[in-house]
């Protein structure tokens, strides 16, 4: 086993992938963790063991996904049995229509819904749908609400486009940004001015927001948005690429019972491997191809790995222990946080949290640029030398999952007391 700090094999491969990816990286996010990242080998529970032999304590968990921790055997088992079968076949298969059923009957407000690839394509193919069903161009967002990769909600965007500056990204028309406009998060006020005077096809919102740390949305604002988007015959999206799975079977929609026109997917319903999905009400989904005249395809769409292991997965879920556990380790961490002698806040939500410096509420994205970033890279390297992995960029969420049990909670928690009693 490698000493701590030791990371010369890291050290080459970062080397080497300088020379081979646009700033050494494939997303990123990644070339956040300083002075390079390290390179994982595998995953095992709730533990990363990188290429130079350090066993770490992962807080980050694929962004998200790996609400089970690392290679469940329930998950394994069944890609494994598939992958004998085949992995890409072109035609239907049966799993593709159980996870469907598994999804909507947790989700009552999908009806139908279309598997993809990433979050990114379900985004993309959700605000397409609004402005084929409602024949409107423009579209809401909120300040940093990251939506994925695609032009038109590369806008006032969070997770790593605010973490490396670029939060309105070059590249993009200036025709495209004219049909987006961009509000505060956890404010109406915006909003209705625009649905009063303007044709919008759709507003987008993370209700729980996930790419600027976690940031919950207040109550009566989702309920405002609910009430403004029916009375003005505009679609309600709701991005619940992070939330859905994670913060409950019925994902936010049903942790507020606040429900959307259309809603996003990604993540846990692949069981950690790539996935999207886009569904909500019968009489709008129908206007995809080949039913209607709103194109969508892919070769990979509804992949037979990821739909196994989403079945799988969700199966897990449903037992409800997974839950228990993820929910209780937040809670745990989130109040040893809480006794920090530094001015922060944490904010929670489940099986999801962060840690704000030098601020004392993060109720949007304004906020949240506040908070002390510097402080909380400082905090976040000194548990990562002690074998903890939070993530490296104050505008991502902090992840627990069922692999988290008693005993990784309580190294974490002794580390992080090491920590912030040594920072001032």
């Amino acid at each position: 086993m490698a000493k701590r700090g030791v990371t010369v094999l890291s050290s080459e491969l970062w080397k080497n992938a300088l020379e081979l990816f646009p700033g050494g990286v494939n997303s990123p996010v990644r070339a956040a963790v300083k002075p390079f990242p390290f390179y994982t080998k595998e995953g095992r529970g709730a533990f990363l063991i990188t290429e130079d032999g350090r066993k770490l304590i992962d807080f980050v968990l694929g962004y998200g996904p790996l609400i089970l921790g690392h290679s469940p055997p329930r998950v394994k088992e069944k890609v494994i049995e598939q992958i004998e079968k085949g992995w890409l076949y072109g035609t239907p298969s049966r799993a593709e229509v159980e996870l469907a059923r598994k999804i909507t009957s947790h989700m009552h407000s999908i009806e139908k819904i279309r598997f993809v690839n990433s979050g990114t394509e379900a985004t993309m193919n959700a605000i397409r749908l609004a402005r084929g069903f409602t024949k409107r161009e423009k579209i809401i967002k909120f300040d940093g609400n990251y939506h994925g990769a695609h032009d038109y909600v590369l806008a006032s965007a969070g997770s790593a486009a605010t973490e490396f500056s670029v939060p309105d990204s070059d590249g993009i028309p200036k025709d495209v940004l004219k049909t987006v406009i961009v509000c505060p998060y956890n404010q109406l006020e915006c909003v209705e001015k625009h649905l009063k005077n303007e044709d919008v096809a759709a507003v987008i919102v993370e209700p729980i927001m996930g790419n600027m740390g976690v940031i919950p949305a207040n109550q009566s604002f989702l309920e405002g948005l609910r009430e403004l988007t029916r009375t003005y015959n505009t679609l309600l999206i709701f991005d619940e690429v992070i939330t859905g799975f994670r913060v409950g079977l019925e994902g936010a929609q049903g942790y507020y019972t606040v429900y959307p026109d259309l809603t996003t997917l990604g993540k846990i319903i692949g069981g950690g491997f790539p996935i999207g999905a886009f569904g909500g009400k019968r009489e709008i989904m129908e206007n995809l191809t080949p039913s209607g005249k709103v194109f969508n395809a892919g070769t990979f769409n509804a992949n037979p790995i990821s739909m196994v292991a989403g079945i799988a997965t969700i199966e897990e879920l449903e037992k409800g222990k997974a839950y228990e556990i993820a929910n209780k380790a937040v809670k745990e961490i989130s109040e040893e946080l809480d006794k920090a002698p530094l001015d922060h806040v944490v904010n929670s939500v489940k099986s999801m949290f962060q840690i704000f410096f030098g601020v004392k509420s993060v109720e949007n994205a304004d906020d949240a640029r506040k908070a002390n970033k510097e402080k909380y890279i400082e905090f976040q390297k000194a548990l990562l030398d002690r074998g903890v992995f939070f993530p490296p960029s104050q505008f991502e969420s902090v992840f627990t999952s069922s692999a988290h049990t008693e005993e990784v909670v309580n190294e974490t928690l002794d580390k992080i007391r090491k920590v912030l009693s040594e920072m001032r």
